[in-house]
């Protein structure tokens, strides 16, 4: 089954790691992406920090386009990926071993990805 995963922090948690700190653990997530690797169905993404998103939502008018996340949340999606495992609760022991999952703030969220797309047919 396929699902993908969003990594989450909050960017304020983040910064109060010290940077030393955060380098140790970035290493260990790369290590943890190769120890994984047989279970990744993508190359998935690391995204560019919350600063630089835009969002086009709904508008009285029409569409309307603004700066940042389309949210309000504290949290952040900070990358994602796609796993084929065979079941949520294989899902869920994988990502119980992200390495981030030590500091406060960060959050795994995982969807089942929607694969058979006849439900939609008319």
């Amino acid at each position: 089954m396929k699902y993908v995963i969003m990594f989450t922090s909050t960017p304020e948690l983040d910064a109060a790691v010290p940077s030393e700190r955060a380098q140790e653990v970035y290493g260990r997530i790369y290590e943890w992406f190769g120890t994984h690797s047989d279970k990744f169905d993508d190359s998935g993404a690391e995204l560019q920090p919350v600063t630089t998103a835009t969002t086009v939502k709904h508008g009285a008018e029409g569409p309307v386009v603004v700066d940042g996340p389309f949210s309000e949340a504290k949290e952040v999606i900070g990358g994602f990926s796609v796993i084929d495992v065979p079941d949520l609760d294989a899902a869920i022991e994988l990502v119980k071993t992200w390495p981030s999952l030590e500091f406060p703030g960060i959050a795994i969220e995982i969807r089942p990805m929607v694969v058979d797309y006849s439900q939609f047919e008319q």
